[in-house]
C-alpha cells in the first residue's frame, strides 16, 4: 500500500531537537524542510544535542524566513569566539517555497512551526517547518482523549492476543 501523497518524509540521520508540544497545540497542515544559516560553533554546539526549538517559531520577513527564539548554547570548548545563543537564524529555502508561505501566512492566519531540528544523512543542518493552526481547549481535549483511547485500544488488543 503506498502512502498518501500529503506524509512528506523528509532524510533525518540524528534528530538534535523536537518540538513534542507542536502536535498537541497545532493543528499541522503543510510540512517543508529548510537548511539553516549556522555560525561557526553552532554546527559543533548541535552535534553534541544540546539545543531547544520548544518555544521557537518562524517568520517570513522581507523575502526570507527566519527562525525566532530558538536555542543553540555555546560550545565549550570554543574558547574566545563563541555565538549568541537565541539569535535569529536564516533559514534556507527556495523563493517559490517563500513565497507560499507568506501566502499562506497572511491569508489564512496560519503560524510556521518548527518540528524537529536534525542534520540529514549530508551531515546538514535542517529544520522541519509546518504550516499550523492553533487548537482550541476543546480541541486539545479531544486530542487527550483520542489519544488514551488509542492507548486503551493497544493494550485490549495485546491482551486478547
Amino acid at each position: 500500500m503506498s502512502k498518501p501523497s500529503h506524509i512528506v518524509q523528509f532524510d533525518k540521520a540524528k534528530v538534535v531537537a523536537e518540538n513534542r508540544r507542536a502536535r498537541y497545540d497545532y493543528f499541522l497542515e503543510d510540512k517543508f524542510e529548510a537548511g539553516i544559516e549556522l555560525k561557526g560553533t553552532e554546527v559543533k554546539a548541535l552535534r553534541t544535542g544540546q539545543s531547544s526549538i520548544a518555544e521557537s517559531y518562524a517568520l517570513v520577513e522581507d523575502e526570507q524566513v527566519y527562525l525566532i527564539n530558538s536555542s543553540i548554547p555555546p560550545y565549550g570548548n570554543a574558547g574566545y569566539s563563541t555565538h549568541e545563543p537565541r539569535r535569529r537564524r536564516r533559514l534556507l529555502m527556495r523563493a517559490r517555497e517563500i513565497a507560499k508561505l507568506h501566502g499562506a501566512i497572511t491569508r489564512q492566519g496560519l503560524t510556521l512551526i518548527p518540528l524537529s531540528l536534525y542534520f540529514n544523512t549530508k551531515g546538514r543542518a535542517k529544520v522541519e517547518l509546518a504550516l499550523a493552526r492553533g487548537k482550541k481547549v476543546h480541541d486539545k481535549r479531544d486530542t487527550i482523549k483520542e489519544r488514551d483511547w488509542k492507548r486503551d485500544q493497544g493494550r485490549i488488543l495485546r491482551s486478547r492476543g
